[in-house]
């Protein structure tokens, strides 16, 4: 069987949360599966992070936008080749598929009501697009599939899909993420402090920046030695302009915000963090929940949408709306070891139950029931 796997931005260098699905899974694709004939779709990248095998093949194809790149380079290649199967990885694909199509489908948080304005123009742009292509090419997808019960569930009410259609497949983690010692070598590159907190931010008013700034604010007013704050993926003058918004400028001098943080670097800023605050509004995984607690870092998240089904019942839940309640979890794993020493064995035992092989397999379980 002829498999065709779109992964178009696998190869540039600031890769993100769907880039690394796709990446890890076919991945482990390829050491599971020596049979099939696979062709692994992506745009050129200055990453080659994705080497060919005997039944592995990569397919460059060159196109200056993303939406002519999907909607007409994209199925140009897909006749040459002429899979059985065509997946595409990341929400979208082509109006007009000359195969069977899968789909995965991260979420629907683009046809929900925006709460605030994206300041991206990036994100907008994308935004849009999905909200265009998405609705029009469901009816065409053989089977789609999505990370999580909750995106699951969501997805079939709000698009009243066929039951079958679509099915929930848990994201993994990549194995590098375990406890390390001696980390200061590489995190000393985006903040001098051995000891601080860790965020994952970007403009996304989803990941709830604003409010986790806030929070983090009133830590450091009752805190007797509060450590810095290291922001991952967000601009010096948007955290700025945060600041000055929500009246908390005071904080600036205990914030370090580098920007993108390379991804092999990204095991040893977990390991050093005291903790890692993933408050946000909405996520349909949240594969960084993994990776802290794969690390044997304590973590703050939200009780909402996706995360309590990914992080279980043992980690810290908080209203991520509630400022308060996020910095008085911050200031008892602070100052109280047992509770700190237990939130670390949780996260540890709790991360066993997830890997990128355990998605390939399902993953390949559906490939071949359509074929």
């Amino acid at each position: 069987m002829k498999i065709a796997i779109e992964a178009q931005r696998i190869f540039r260098t600031n890769k993100h949360g769907m880039d690394f699905v796709a990446l890890e899974t076919i991945r482990e694709l390829q050491k599971l599966d020596h049979i099939h004939e696979y062709y692994i779709l992506v745009a050129p990248g200055e990453d080659h992070c994705l080497e060919e095998s005997a039944n592995f093949h990569i397919i460059e194809i060159k196109c200056p936008t993303y939406p002519l790149w999907e909607q007409v380079a994209l199925p140009l290649a897909i006749r040459k080749i002429k899979p059985e199967i065509v997946h595409c990885t990341s929400n979208t694909a082509p109006l007009f598929c000359p195969a069977r199509l899968i789909l995965t489908l991260h979420d629907i948080i683009f046809l929900e009501k925006r709460v605030h304005n994206n300041k991206s123009m990036y994100q907008n742009m994308g935004w849009y697009y999905r909200r265009f292509v998405v609705p029009r090419i469901l009816k065409k997808c053989k089977q789609i599939i999505t990370v999580s019960q909750f995106e699951c569930h969501r997805i079939r009410e709000t698009l009243h899909l066929p039951e079958e259609q679509i099915i929930a497949i848990h994201n993994g983690f990549s194995k590098r993420f375990h406890p390390l010692e001696s980390v200061y070598d590489t995190t000393k590159k985006y903040i001098p402090a051995k000891e601080y907190l860790f965020f994952l931010g970007n403009t996304d008013p989803k990941k709830n920046t604003p409010r986790t700034l806030k929070a983090y604010s009133v830590y450091v007013q009752q805190s007797t030695h509060p450590l810095p704050l290291l922001i991952a993926d967000l601009k010096e003058e948007v955290i700025h302009q945060i600041l000055k918004q929500e009246g908390i400028e005071n904080i600036k001098n205990m914030l370090y915000s580098p920007g993108y943080i390379t991804h092999s670097d990204l095991p040893a800023i977990y390991n050093g963090a005291r903790t890692f605050l993933y408050t946000s509004l909405r996520e349909s995984f949240g594969i960084p929940l993994l990776e802290a607690m794969a690390c044997g870092t304590p973590v703050i998240t939200s009780n909402t949408s996706a995360i309590p089904e990914i992080a279980g019942d043992g980690v810290i839940l908080v209203n991520p709306l509630d400022v308060n309640a996020i910095a008085k979890e911050l200031l008892r794993l602070e100052t109280d070891v047992p509770y700190r020493d237990q939130q670390i064995a949780y996260g540890l035992e709790r991360s066993k139950q997830f890997s990128w092989q355990h998605t390939a397999e399902q993953l390949l379980k559906i490939y071949e029931s359509i074929h």
